[in-house]
């Protein structure tokens, strides 16, 4: 029996920002449109203005309503409208741009909740942008979690290619992160990217846990994290079914991974595995949503306001956030 096609939202990202460009190449691209039943959600003028910079001609039939999308064969278009042309300059932070992303991301949430889509894949946004139009959380994914009534731990997952990272805090300042070292929420960060990587593909994931402290804490003289908290948290995962080993020093950590000894590394902090995938492949990385009902994806680089409206963009990060958004959503088809 053949699995239906997964239906993915694809949204046009922040309106002053590469998205639009980006979301018109992917669709122009050969195959796209075989994984998947795609709806693009957002202001046609938008869609028009992407194509216009990216140089591609494609229709999008417009549809009326969420439930449409799986009927048709090709992509089509839910028109919303939040902004108008002139409200929107390339490379500039706005108020009206960020609740146009909020807007947008809304309805798709809308969507999932009613079961009319099985992932979402969102184009570069920009968090001051939504701030300033109305965002009142840290990010997009604590947004997307309390939209979708989500109650338990929430983590981003940052890939790059096979490899998989989570982290157990994320945007929280340096000096604080120390204080995030918690049993808890090393096991909770080892679940969640156990859990995706299975959705993602991945029958049996190999995870490696970083260490906080340089050279892991050096048998204690450098910080006993790593003996008090790390170690019993890794023992633990591996007692509840999520296989870990670890702590690894992390300046060693990631050269093991990249060789593919690993699939998922959990880190300590934000910038401990954000430097790493950055370094390794700034334009490929791919941001996945995690702890969340329905997967949600989006390319790990920005807006890219120096480059928007310039027809410059590198669509590699967000065909890989498409692909993954397809698989896990056919995966989430397959296990209701």
């Amino acid at each position: 029996m053949t699995t239906p096609r997964p239906c993915i939202a694809l949204t046009l990202g922040d309106p002053a920002g590469i998205g639009p460009e980006l979301v018109a190449r992917l669709l122009a691209e050969r195959g796209t449109a075989d994984q998947a039943a795609i709806v693009v959600v957002g202001d046609p003028w938008l869609w028009q203005e992407g194509q216009r910079i990216a140089g591609t001609r494609l229709e999008l039939p417009e549809i009326d309503d969420m439930e449409q999308a799986r009927e048709h064969s090709t992509p089509t278009l839910l028109p919303l409208h939040t902004l108008d042309r002139d409200q929107a300059e390339y490379g500039q932070v706005s108020p009206v741009c960020g609740a146009s992303v909020l807007k947008v991301l809304a309805h798709c949430l809308d969507a999932a909740n009613d079961g009319h889509i099985d992932a979402i894949c969102f184009a570069p946004l920009n968090k001051l942008a939504m701030k300033q139009g109305g965002l009142k959380h840290e990010d997009e994914l604590h947004f997307l979690a309390e939209y979708l009534g989500v109650t338990t731990d929430v983590c981003e997952f940052n890939t790059l290619g096979n490899l998989w990272t989570s982290r157990i805090s994320s945007h929280v300042p340096l000096a604080e992160a120390a204080r995030h070292v918690t049993h808890e929420r090393i096991m909770s960060a080892t679940r969640l990217i156990h859990e995706a990587l299975i959705a993602s593909g991945l029958e049996h994931p190999k995870i490696a846990v970083a260490a906080l402290n340089p050279h892991a804490g050096e048998g204690g003289t450098c910080g006993r994290e790593e003996i008090d908290i790390i170690a019993p948290a890794v023992e633990a995962c591996v007692g509840a079914g999520y296989p870990a080993q670890g702590p690894f020093p992390a300046d060693t950590l990631f050269r093991r991974a990249r060789d593919g000894e690993f699939d998922g590394v959990v880190t300590m902090y934000h910038d401990q595995g954000q430097i790493a995938l950055k370094l390794l492949g700034f334009e490929r990385g791919v941001t996945v949503q995690g702890g969340l009902p329905i997967p949600v994806t989006t390319p790990a680089h920005g807006t890219a306001f120096d480059i928007a409206g310039q027809g410059k963009a590198n669509v590699q990060a967000i065909r890989h956030a498409f692909d993954i958004a397809c698989r896990m959503g056919r995966h989430r088809l397959e296990n209701g």
